[in-house]
């Protein structure tokens, strides 16, 4: 794919190249898919090990916006035609490896939105460029509640490092987490 190619629409993307239309499907399924799965395994989770009402609430808000993610690429996935069981976890791709890393602490949650959703941010902002509008448009309107969400990772680290117990624990959380973070930007031939 030498030239370069603009799909303004859904039904445009029909007459793209084979290869086009394969790249941005991956795109896709894989955002339904890491999208739902992140939200199952750490946003939702992180609810219970928040620390104060205010923590709770923030949380959930990461968890519903997670999930909206997930029903608003799934939803552009079904437009394109692509099988709601190719959107979620289990349908035949993994989700990323990140997602092992087992949860334990409201430290390592916060971690995770520091770290974590700033690889989200970056990957995201390649999306902004994309030249098939429908994603490009999914990625703008998302793009607000993953800098949020990064920010939440960076203000609650900030709490955190106020005391030498906090600092220490957060300290360790990272030491814990960041072994997973380098797959995050997926593999050397992905």
């Amino acid at each position: 794919m030498s030239e370069s190619i603009v799909v303004k629409t859904v039904e445009e993307l029909k007459d793209a190249p084979e290869e086009y239309r394969d790249a941005v499907a991956k795109l896709v399924i894989s955002h339904a898919i890491n999208e739902l799965y992140g939200a199952q395994v750490f946003d939702e989770p992180a609810i219970a090990y928040a620390p104060t009402p205010y923590a709770k609430w923030l949380t959930c808000r990461v968890a519903m916006e997670e999930y909206g993610h997930h029903v608003r690429f799934k939803q552009l996935g079904q437009q394109m035609g692509i099988a709601e069981e190719r959107m979620v976890p289990g349908g035949g791709k993994r989700p990323l490896s990140i997602f092992e890393f087992p949860l334990k602490t409201w430290e390592e949650f916060v971690a995770i939105k520091l770290l974590a959703d700033l690889a989200e941010i970056l990957q995201v902002e390649d999306l902004l460029h994309c030249t098939f509008h429908p994603l490009r448009n999914l990625a703008r309107a998302t793009m607000p509640e993953e800098r949020f969400h990064a920010q939440f990772g960076e203000d609650f680290s900030a709490e955190l490092v106020k005391t030498p117990d906090g600092r220490a624990r957060l300290q360790a959380a990272v030491d814990e987490y960041f072994p997973y973070l380098p797959s995050f930007f997926g593999g050397s031939k992905s």
